[in-house]
């Protein structure tokens, strides 16, 4: 743990975090949430909400009775923001998209900004696929990948705003000692669709991808949460690098390469 750094564990959807956890901090980093890769129920949907809502709800409320507030809070957030939106370009002034993931997202990001008024920064970190082979969408595709089992999702047209590990926690220390406000979109410069990531996730592995994985398929195992992987999001981090952010792996062959050599 670095020097400086404390964790606090809490039930988020259920209760405040204890005053002890936030006594004299100077920044309180958000990152609790509900997995959202599972087969979503009206149970599982609903965990997915209030620990992020309610969660964030509750954080503020510990963070409105400290005596000595922190200077900032950086809540995660996630590029499910936007929906699903074709070739759209999707900066942090889109507007939201609709469905569960959007409506939760939207939530979400207003009660983290009911910190504003206490006198606290707040910043978002819409993100988007991390890569990390440790865990996470990557290291869920990698077996398949590496047996030369891989292949594109559907068609492959659709856009996949991704971003390695190292970047997205810079970004969240960036958010937290610079003075940023409001939405910074967690994702790469360079987007690419689904078909040119399987490419270059086979040409890292040195295997072949040639199995498509049909729609149905991943409907019949994830049922509605499945529209999530074929959403078409082309997120750019606008505000982040206007802010004088600067991505170590803004292109995907070397975050691979980075991630997987």
């Amino acid at each position: 743990m670095p020097a400086g750094v404390r964790v606090g564990v809490w039930d988020p959807a259920r209760a405040e975090p204890a005053a002890d956890n936030l006594k004299d901090a100077d920044a309180v980093i958000h990152l609790a949430g509900e997995p959202v890769a599972q087969r979503w129920t009206e149970e599982s949907k609903q965990r997915i909400r209030e620990s992020r809502v309610a969660g964030t709800r509750n954080l503020v409320a510990a963070i409105a009775k400290l005596d000595r507030r922190p200077a900032v809070l950086v809540c995660a957030s996630a590029v499910g923001y936007y929906g699903s939106r074709g070739d759209e370009e999707l900066t942090e002034s889109s507007a939201p998209g609709s469905g569960f993931l959007a409506d939760v997202c939207r939530d979400w990001e207003k009660e983290a900004a009911e910190a504003e008024p206490l006198g606290v920064r707040v910043a978002a970190i819409r993100t988007g696929i991390v890569l990390d082979p440790r865990g996470g969408a990557l290291a869920r595709i990698l077996p398949p990948f590496r047996f030369g089992a891989g292949g594109r999702l559907g068609s492959g047209r659709q856009w996949m705003p991704w971003i390695h590990i190292d970047d997205l926690v810079d970004l969240f220390r960036f958010a937290a000692e610079k003075p940023v406000h409001g939405p910074l979109n967690g994702a790469a410069p360079n987007p690419v669709v689904n078909a040119d990531f399987t490419r270059a996730l086979a040409q890292a592995l040195r295997r072949p991808a040639i199995f498509p994985v049909p729609e149905f398929v991943l409907h019949a195992i994830y049922g509605e949460m499945a529209d999530v992987l074929f959403a078409s999001q082309r997120v750019v981090p606008r505000e982040a690098e206007a802010a004088g952010f600067r991505f170590r792996f803004p292109e995907l062959g070397a975050a691979l390469k980075d991630l997987l050599t």
